[in-house]
Protein backbone atom coordinates (compact mmCIF):
# COMPACT_ATOMS: atom_id res chain seq x y z
CA UNK A 1 0.00 0.00 0.00
CA UNK A 2 1.04 3.61 -0.89
CA UNK A 3 0.88 6.81 1.29
CA UNK A 4 -1.46 9.40 0.87
CA UNK A 5 -1.27 13.21 1.52
CA UNK A 6 -4.21 15.62 2.64
CA UNK A 7 -4.56 18.92 4.66
CA UNK A 8 -6.12 19.64 7.98
CA UNK A 9 -7.35 23.00 9.21
CA UNK A 10 -9.37 23.90 12.10
CA UNK A 11 -10.91 26.55 9.98
CA UNK A 12 -11.17 29.93 11.30
CA UNK A 13 -13.42 32.71 13.33
CA UNK A 14 -12.62 35.63 15.60
CA UNK A 15 -9.18 35.79 16.69
CA UNK A 16 -8.41 34.07 13.53
CA UNK A 17 -6.88 30.55 12.90
CA UNK A 18 -7.12 28.99 16.02
CA UNK A 19 -6.46 25.53 17.03
CA UNK A 20 -8.69 24.20 20.44
CA UNK A 21 -7.05 22.05 22.93
CA UNK A 22 -9.20 18.93 21.80
CA UNK A 23 -8.30 19.33 18.15
CA UNK A 24 -4.43 19.34 19.32
CA UNK A 25 -4.90 16.10 21.62
CA UNK A 26 -6.63 14.51 18.55
CA UNK A 27 -3.65 15.41 16.05
CA UNK A 28 -1.46 14.22 18.92
CA UNK A 29 -3.46 11.32 19.09
CA UNK A 30 -2.75 9.84 15.89
CA UNK A 31 0.91 11.05 15.81
CA UNK A 32 1.70 7.41 16.17
CA UNK A 33 -0.33 6.17 13.08
CA UNK A 34 0.88 8.81 10.15
CA UNK A 35 4.37 9.14 8.72
CA UNK A 36 4.53 12.77 9.14
CA UNK A 37 2.63 16.26 9.69
CA UNK A 38 4.09 19.40 8.09
CA UNK A 39 3.37 22.86 8.66
CA UNK A 40 2.80 25.02 5.43
CA UNK A 41 2.34 28.45 4.35
CA UNK A 42 -1.54 27.92 3.55
CA UNK A 43 -2.15 28.00 7.39
CA UNK A 44 -2.89 24.09 7.17
CA UNK A 45 -1.04 20.83 8.28
CA UNK A 46 -0.49 18.39 5.66
CA UNK A 47 -0.35 15.12 7.34
CA UNK A 48 0.87 12.18 5.61
CA UNK A 49 -0.47 8.12 6.27
CA UNK A 50 -0.26 4.89 5.25
CA UNK A 51 -3.57 4.41 2.71
CA UNK A 52 -5.40 1.61 5.21
CA UNK A 53 -4.88 4.07 7.80
CA UNK A 54 -6.38 6.87 5.86
CA UNK A 55 -10.09 6.39 6.92
CA UNK A 56 -9.42 6.07 10.43
CA UNK A 57 -7.04 9.10 10.46
CA UNK A 58 -9.40 10.98 8.76
CA UNK A 59 -12.01 10.40 10.91
CA UNK A 60 -10.87 11.16 13.85
CA UNK A 61 -9.52 14.35 13.26
CA UNK A 62 -13.15 15.24 11.69
CA UNK A 63 -14.67 13.71 14.85
CA UNK A 64 -12.27 16.77 16.67
CA UNK A 65 -14.00 19.38 14.39
CA UNK A 66 -11.09 19.74 11.86
CA UNK A 67 -11.76 20.18 8.49
CA UNK A 68 -10.34 17.72 5.62
CA UNK A 69 -8.74 19.11 2.41
CA UNK A 70 -6.94 17.81 -0.51
CA UNK A 71 -2.92 18.52 -0.49
CA UNK A 72 -1.42 19.18 -3.98
CA UNK A 73 -2.68 20.98 -6.79
CA UNK A 74 -5.65 22.88 -5.72
CA UNK A 75 -7.47 25.52 -4.28
CA UNK A 76 -6.24 25.98 -0.85
CA UNK A 77 -8.82 26.98 1.80
CA UNK A 78 -9.29 30.58 3.16
CA UNK A 79 -6.20 32.28 4.27
CA UNK A 80 -8.07 34.55 6.32
CA UNK A 81 -7.04 37.47 8.82
CA UNK A 82 -8.24 37.39 12.74
CA UNK A 83 -11.49 39.61 12.13
CA UNK A 84 -10.60 42.12 15.13
CA UNK A 85 -13.31 44.34 14.40
CA UNK A 86 -15.96 41.68 15.10
CA UNK A 87 -17.90 39.16 12.89
CA UNK A 88 -20.32 41.05 11.78
CA UNK A 89 -18.30 44.07 10.72
CA UNK A 90 -15.53 42.33 9.03
CA UNK A 91 -18.14 39.68 7.25
CA UNK A 92 -17.09 36.48 9.38
CA UNK A 93 -20.12 34.95 7.70
CA UNK A 94 -19.58 35.67 4.17
CA UNK A 95 -15.37 34.96 4.49
CA UNK A 96 -17.04 30.71 5.41
CA UNK A 97 -19.45 30.65 3.03
CA UNK A 98 -16.60 31.37 0.46
CA UNK A 99 -14.25 29.38 2.05
CA UNK A 100 -16.99 26.60 1.62
CA UNK A 101 -17.37 27.22 -2.19
CA UNK A 102 -13.72 27.54 -3.02
CA UNK A 103 -11.72 25.17 -1.12
CA UNK A 104 -10.25 22.38 -2.94
CA UNK A 105 -10.67 22.99 -6.55
CA UNK A 106 -8.34 21.24 -8.70
CA UNK A 107 -6.24 23.91 -10.33
CA UNK A 108 -2.77 23.76 -12.72
CA UNK A 109 -0.96 25.42 -9.29
CA UNK A 110 -1.91 25.50 -6.16
CA UNK A 111 -4.05 28.68 -5.17
CA UNK A 112 -3.30 30.58 -2.57
CA UNK A 113 -7.01 32.79 -1.67
CA UNK A 114 -6.52 35.72 0.98
CA UNK A 115 -9.51 37.03 2.61
CA UNK A 116 -9.40 40.67 4.57
CA UNK A 117 -11.97 42.03 7.03
CA UNK A 118 -10.93 45.39 6.61
CA UNK A 119 -8.27 47.82 4.58
CA UNK A 120 -5.56 47.02 7.67
CA UNK A 121 -5.20 43.68 5.66
CA UNK A 122 -3.50 42.10 8.57
CA UNK A 123 -4.00 38.91 6.60
CA UNK A 124 -1.82 40.44 3.77
CA UNK A 125 -4.81 39.89 0.74
CA UNK A 126 -2.23 41.76 -1.94
CA UNK A 127 0.40 38.77 -1.36
CA UNK A 128 -2.04 36.30 -2.46
CA UNK A 129 -3.07 34.55 -6.16
CA UNK A 130 -6.91 35.74 -5.25
CA UNK A 131 -7.64 38.03 -2.36
CA UNK A 132 -11.16 39.86 -1.05
CA UNK A 133 -10.41 42.97 1.07
CA UNK A 134 -13.99 43.96 2.68
CA UNK A 135 -14.63 47.95 2.51
CA UNK A 136 -17.17 49.02 4.79
CA UNK A 137 -20.08 47.47 3.19
CA UNK A 138 -18.73 46.72 -0.15
CA UNK A 139 -15.69 44.30 -0.98
CA UNK A 140 -12.80 44.72 -3.85
CA UNK A 141 -11.71 41.91 -5.68
CA UNK A 142 -7.33 41.64 -6.31
CA UNK A 143 -5.53 38.68 -8.54
CA UNK A 144 -1.90 38.10 -9.13
CA UNK A 145 -0.22 38.82 -5.47
CA UNK A 146 3.50 36.81 -5.74
CA UNK A 147 4.88 36.31 -1.93
CA UNK A 148 8.01 34.64 -3.02
CA UNK A 149 11.62 35.52 -5.01
CA UNK A 150 13.71 38.58 -5.80
CA UNK A 151 10.77 39.37 -7.97
CA UNK A 152 8.01 39.44 -5.47
CA UNK A 153 4.61 41.31 -6.41
CA UNK A 154 1.00 42.92 -5.17
CA UNK A 155 -1.73 41.79 -6.28
CA UNK A 156 -3.52 44.13 -8.68
CA UNK A 157 -7.15 45.99 -7.92
CA UNK A 158 -9.70 43.69 -10.42
CA UNK A 159 -13.16 44.91 -9.33
CA UNK A 160 -14.18 46.90 -6.35
CA UNK A 161 -17.53 47.87 -4.91
CA UNK A 162 -18.97 43.91 -4.86
CA UNK A 163 -21.70 43.03 -2.68
CA UNK A 164 -21.20 39.90 -0.39
CA UNK A 165 -23.82 37.63 -2.75
CA UNK A 166 -21.36 38.68 -5.57
CA UNK A 167 -18.18 37.04 -4.49
CA UNK A 168 -18.65 33.35 -4.43
CA UNK A 169 -19.74 33.84 -8.64
CA UNK A 170 -16.84 36.08 -8.93
CA UNK A 171 -14.31 33.70 -7.72
CA UNK A 172 -15.85 30.62 -9.32
CA UNK A 173 -15.89 32.19 -12.84
CA UNK A 174 -11.75 33.23 -11.86
CA UNK A 175 -11.13 29.32 -10.21
CA UNK A 176 -12.89 27.98 -13.86
CA UNK A 177 -10.61 30.46 -16.31
CA UNK A 178 -7.41 29.27 -14.34
CA UNK A 179 -8.30 25.50 -15.24
CA UNK A 180 -9.45 25.83 -18.30
CA UNK A 181 -6.90 28.45 -19.36
CA UNK A 182 -3.82 27.75 -17.54
CA UNK A 183 -0.87 25.83 -17.93
CA UNK A 184 0.37 23.26 -15.45
CA UNK A 185 2.02 24.29 -12.59
CA UNK A 186 2.25 28.28 -14.07
CA UNK A 187 1.54 30.34 -11.30
CA UNK A 188 -1.20 32.55 -10.88
CA UNK A 189 0.71 35.08 -11.48
CA UNK A 190 2.13 34.56 -14.53
CA UNK A 191 -1.28 33.43 -15.35
CA UNK A 192 -2.69 36.77 -15.12
CA UNK A 193 0.14 38.61 -16.62
CA UNK A 194 -0.49 36.22 -19.72
CA UNK A 195 -4.41 36.10 -20.10
CA UNK A 196 -4.63 39.54 -19.04
CA UNK A 197 -6.30 41.79 -16.07
CA UNK A 198 -8.72 42.73 -18.65
CA UNK A 199 -10.13 39.17 -19.92
CA UNK A 200 -10.13 38.48 -16.09
CA UNK A 201 -12.15 41.29 -15.32
CA UNK A 202 -14.57 40.82 -18.29
CA UNK A 203 -15.14 37.23 -16.73
CA UNK A 204 -15.82 38.13 -13.12
CA UNK A 205 -17.78 41.54 -14.33
CA UNK A 206 -19.75 39.05 -15.65
CA UNK A 207 -20.49 36.55 -13.03
CA UNK A 208 -21.09 39.45 -10.57
CA UNK A 209 -23.57 41.17 -13.41
CA UNK A 210 -25.48 37.54 -13.48
CA UNK A 211 -26.48 37.72 -9.62
CA UNK A 212 -27.18 41.78 -9.61
CA UNK A 213 -29.42 40.85 -12.83
CA UNK A 214 -31.27 38.46 -10.68
CA UNK A 215 -31.37 40.04 -7.64
CA UNK A 216 -33.16 43.01 -9.35
CA UNK A 217 -35.84 40.45 -11.08
CA UNK A 218 -36.41 38.72 -8.11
Amino acid sequence: MGQRKFAVTPGFGVGGTVFSPKQLAAIGGIADRVVDVEMTGFKQLYVTAEEERLSEVQEELKAAGLQIHPAGFVTKSLIACQFCRGAEEAGLDVARALDLAIAGIAVPSPLRIGYAGCALGTSEPLLKDIAVVKMKDSYDLYVGGEPKGIKAELAKLLLTGLQAEQLIPAFTRLIAQFQEHGKRKESYRRFVQRFTLEKLREAAEGAAGDISSQAREA
